[in-house]
Parts: C-alpha cells; structure tokens; sequence
C-alpha cells in the first residue's frame, strides 16, 4: 500500500492535522522568519507524530537560534519508527548548543536508514560537529548519509569529532559529506580518512573539503582510505584551493588506481600547487582505472604545464571506455606540445560522445596546437556533443578556419559549442568563414560560437 504524503506550507494548518496519522511528512517553512515561539510550537506538533517513517523538514533561512534546534532534537527523539529524514537547517544562527541538543535526538532514531542533514551558514564549531559525530556513531543501519556542514567554523578538532561516528557507519553505501570552508587542516582531513576505512561497502562517495589548508599531508591520509574502498562505483572529491602540491596529488592518484571498479569520477583540484609532476603522477595512476565511463578533471590554476598535460594524456590513452570526459585546464602555461599529446591522446577515445575542453588563459596555445586538435577531433566518430573553449592570442584566422573544417568531419555532432578567446586579427567576415565551416557537419542541431 502506497502511504499518502501530506505537505504543509502553514504552521497552524500542521499543528491542527491528525497528527498521530501522519506516516509520510512534507513541511516546508522556508524564508518564514521562524523564530524559536514559532520553532517551539513546530516542535511541539512533530513530538506527537509518533506514527512517522518519513520526515521531510525545510526551515532554511529563518531564525531558529540553539533553542528551536534543540527543541526540533527533542521533538524527534519521539519519532522512532523514521527511517528516512532529511533536515534542511541552513542559516538559522544554530551553534554549538542547538546543534549538539539536535544531534543528541537523532541518537533515537534508531531505525533510520536514510538521512539527510544541512546545517550549513550557522555558527557550528568543534563542539556542535562533534554532537553531530556522537549522534552518527550508533546508526549501524544507516545506508545513504549526506552532510552538509559548509561555512562554519568546526576545525581540525571538529571534523575529527565528526567523522568518529562514521566509523561506525559500516553499511554505508551512498555518503556525501560536504565540509567545505571550515578552516580544516591535514589532522581533520587524515581523521576522516580513517573513518572511511571502515566503510568498506561504499559505492557513491561525495567528499567536498575545498577552501580549507588540508595540504600534501592531508591529502595523503585521505587518500590512505580511498585505497581501501574497492567497491567504489562513483567517486566526486572537490578538493579545490587547499595547498596541494605535487607530492599530494601523485598520492591521490596512487589510490585511485586502487578504485578499480571506478566509472564516474569527479576530481577538483582548482587553485592548488601540483605542477606537471604532481599532474603525471594523477595520469600514470588514472591509466588503471579501465573501467571509467565518465571523467571529469578541474585542474585550473595548477601551473602544469605541458610536460603535466602530456603525463594526463598517457592515462586517457587507457581509458579506452570513456563516453563522457570533461577536462577543465584553464590558465596552466600549456603551449602547443601539451595540446598536440592532449590531441594524439584524445584521438584514440573513440568511444567518445561527449567531450568537454576548456584550455582558457594558456596563451601559448599557437597554430600548431590547433591544428593537431582539430585533426584528432575528427577522429572521434561518435562524438555528439562538443564543447571547446581556447585562449587564440596566438592563433591565426588560417588555423582556426582549418579546426573549423576539421570539426565538420565529426559527422555525429549534434551539438557543439566553441568559445574563442583574442583571435589574432579577425573581422566580421571571417567570423562568419568559421561558422560556416562548422555547420557543415551533417547531424548538427544545436550550434553556438562565440569570439570575445
């Protein structure tokens, strides 16, 4: 029997329902300015919805404060029977005290096999993380786990206390931990590492630390714990703008190779340090993930260079599977040389459908690169959507009107999207030269180019 869900946009609408009859719950209070009077009759109304599986809770954006936090814990420290709960808790000015009372209720909900929990943009510091962290520790049953702690303020000490309780997790499957901008270090990041140690049946995993200072050594211990975690199917780290040197990301990639039933996965490393032998490292390692479907790289900022470009090209060359890859290397000193092996590399994916190249702010890019690209372009028969974005200080009209031709011959494109930055001298007719080259491709519906 399918179980009615009932919504309510209305706080006295929810407080005179049947409450002992709601078994599948949709409240949505979003931008009410709530304050803890209206939080507390909230609270009062959820303590007797006993009868509750599933709960589903949007107070984002309003004033709850420690007390209405606390109070929402207590209330659903009621609710035994709930299997499935997801909070929506952002920017409501909860700290360490609401956070801890809200975790200490969660304790109760023993049979919960999904949760989903954002207290991001509040006041939460070590403490607070780590009411969540003993909350999490006796949830043996919990399957699929998403945490979304961003813009506060909990610290190496915090994350440790966070991530002890997920330890204890070791039925996870599907876990998304959203940490990001935390002012956590390389002691958080190795402790999270090992958490997931335990966490040997992980399939879907969803690590966000970016714009913390977790560093090479950081990095190394969480990738200590990728190592094990064999069964991994989906992998996203966004590990952006955190001092991550070559050192750190040759150990990344180290791990990874372990991943062996990897087939989408998401890696940023924007704004850090690897330079080309911490980018050759990462390739070497991806050229043993044979399996992977869907690859997509955030690199920029990373002064790789081309010697790093062509340590990357070796692994593409391997994944002979790929359908769908997107590489973002913007501004990283690449020159023709990197180009011309990214393109030699790319022209034996011809499993390709959907490519995304975006080498913006590498103005050593010249005619050659340019060519060899459109060459190998035309190799990959089975592309159908296309995206390409180039930095053309020193690309002549010539060659881009050749890429153009060459990218005609893609004969399943059915989508394709150029951006060409600074072209050498261009005017209006031969902008329109390039476009009409484009379009010749045979199967193409969907046609954007722009020249800034």
């Amino acid at each position: 029997m399918i179980q009615q869900i009932k919504k309510y946009n209305e706080l006295e609408e929810f407080q005179n329902s049947s409450l002992l009859s709601h078994q599948v719950l949709h409240i949505d209070f979003r931008y009410n300015k709530i304050v803890y009077e209206g939080a507390s009759g909230l609270c009062s109304a959820l303590a007797n919805c006993i009868n509750l599986s599933n709960l589903t809770l949007y107070l984002s954006e309003n004033y709850i404060g420690d007390e209405g936090a606390s109070g929402l814990g207590s209330a659903l420290a009621n609710c035994i029977n709930l299997s499935n709960l997801t909070l929506l808790l952002s920017q409501n000015q909860i700290g360490n005290e609401g956070v801890s009372g809200l975790g200490s209720g969660l304790a109760n909900c023993i049979n919960l096999s999904n949760l989903s929990l954002d207290v991001s943009s509040n006041k939460i510091g070590a403490i607070g993380a780590s009411g969540i962290g003993s909350a999490l520790a006796n949830r043996i049953n919990l399957s699929n786990l998403t945490l979304n702690i961003r813009w506060n303020q909990i610290g190496d000490e915090g994350t440790s206390g966070l991530v002890s309780g997920l330890a204890n997790c070791i039925n996870l499957s599907n876990l998304s931990l959203n940490v990001s901008e935390n002012k956590i270090g390389a002691m958080g990041t190795s402790s999270l590492g090992f958490a997931l140690a335990n966490c040997i049946n992980l399939s879907n995993l969803t690590l966000n630390f970016g714009s913390n200072k977790i560093g090479d050594e950081g990095v190394l211990g969480l990738s200590s714990a990728l190592a094990n975690c064999i069964n991994l199917s989906n992998l996203t780290l966004k590990l952006n703008w955190n001092q991550i040197g070559a050192m750190g990301a040759s150990g990344l990639g180290s791990a990874l190779a372990n991943c062996i039933n990897l087939s989408n996965l998401t890696l940023d490393l924007d704004g850090n340090q690897i330079g080309a032998m911490g980018a050759s490292g990462l390739g070497s390692a991806l050229a043993n993930c044979i399996n992977l479907s869907n690859l997509t790289l955030h690199l920029r900022s990373n002064e790789i260079g081309d010697e790093g470009v062509l340590g990357l090209s070796s692994a593409l060359v391997n994944c002979i599977n790929l359908s769908n890859l997107t590489l973002h290397l913007m501004s990283n000193k690449i020159g023709d040389e990197g180009v011309l092996g990214l393109s030699s590399a790319l022209a034996n994916c011809i499993n390709l459908s959907n490519l995304t190249l975006d080498l913006e702010g590498n103005t050593k890019i010249g005619d050659e690169g340019a060519s060899g690209l459109g060459f190998a372009l035309a190799n990959c028969i089975n592309l159908s959507n296309l995206t390409l974005q180039l930095e053309c200080k020193r690309i002549s009209f010539k060659d881009a009107l050749g890429l153009g031709s060459a990218l005609a011959n893609c004969i399943n494109l059915s989508k394709l999207t150029l951006k060409f930055r600074y072209i050498k001298s261009i005017n209006k007719s031969q902008k329109f030269q390039i476009l009409n080259k484009c379009i010749k491709s045979k199967r193409l519906v969907v046609f954007r180019i722009y020249f800034f």
